[in-house]
């Protein structure tokens, strides 16, 4: 007769200070992360993310330097990073995704350069995977107020970001702010970065601010509904990720990575099943067309 596994085992994770840390970030991170993981993914904002994730990283080193928060130097560097892709969009013929994929990948770049030229207590693994399991009560107050502070922006500009992320020529046409909605959401994804930062880190931190949304997009077609989705499965796959990480000696955050990704997987078969499409339509339909020789 197999013995039922002791309690004692399975609480054994919340015995320990910074497993309780570790619970808490994680928390205050999923939640932001998944509300704007819907706007970004209707919007088809997703790079927008990764570009700012990945350009932070000069922006914590200056701010090394400057002898303040890398937070700040980490917004800073967001916000520069979106300003001067929406510059070098308008003042070319090239389209969003090449301009993030040339801003991001220099900004990245010199974030390395600074790094390895500049002797600095910031461990690079740190911030690009995280360190949740050695973070502060500090900076678990830094991510409530900045989660405190998003959200309370996506709840005061909701109405207005859904006009703007569904139609944003009639957002225009009724008179709203489109400059200012659109550099707001930039500067509210900056800042949710930042805040998840220190937990998952600026490469694992884009599949927070994608998977949870678009698995959400899968399920319902409205947004309200998307939005409640996409918080459960980001704080069920963060909270039991953390907890299974203890158990399998991993790292919390790819494990968390690799739950959401699991779910993506079974949402989308079930949907294809649900939908009847067959893989095979689904790969006659994604060949690509000829390329037609210019005249």
């Amino acid at each position: 007769m197999i013995e039922a596994f002791p309690m004692s085992v399975l609480l054994q994770p919340f015995d320990f200070t910074f497993m309780l840390q570790a619970f808490a970030i994680v928390f205050l991170v999923a939640i932001p992360t998944s509300i704007l993981s819907c706007f970004l993914v209707l919007k088809g904002w997703s790079l927008m993310g990764d570009a700012i994730s990945h350009s932070v990283l000069p922006g914590v080193v200056l701010a090394y330097l400057a002898g303040v928060s890398f937070v700040i130097g980490a917004f800073a560097a967001g916000i520069f990073c979106a300003l001067c892709t929406g510059f070098l969009k308008r003042n070319s013929r090239l389209k969003e995704d090449t301009v993030m994929g040339v801003v991001f990948s220099s900004m990245f770049a010199l974030g390395l350069v600074l790094m390895t030229k500049i002797e600095t207590e910031v461990h690079l693994d740190h911030i690009l995977f995280g360190d949740i399991l050695g973070i502060s009560w500090r900076d678990i107050i830094d991510a409530g107020l900045i989660a405190a502070f998003v959200l309370g922006f996506l709840v005061y500009r909701g109405r207005d970001l859904v006009v703007f992320i569904f139609d944003q020529q009639h957002a225009k046409a009724i008179g709203l702010p489109v400059s200012i909605i659109h550099y707001g959401l930039l500067s509210i994804l900056s800042l949710t970065i930042v805040g998840a930062l220190k937990a998952v880190g600026m490469i694992l931190v884009i599949a927070m601010l994608i998977t949870p949304g678009a698995t959400a997009l899968l399920l319902t077609g409205e947004f309200r509904s998307m939005v409640a989705i996409s918080v459960g499965v980001s704080l069920t796959c963060s909270l039991t990720g953390v907890y299974l990480s203890f158990f399998i000696d991993s790292a919390p955050a790819p494990t968390i990575i690799i739950l959401m990704t699991l779910v993506f997987i079974c949402v989308f078969c079930f949907n294809s099943f649900r939908s009847g499409a067959k893989f095979g339509s689904y790969l006659s339909k994604a060949k690509p067309e000829k390329i037609q020789p210019s005249s």
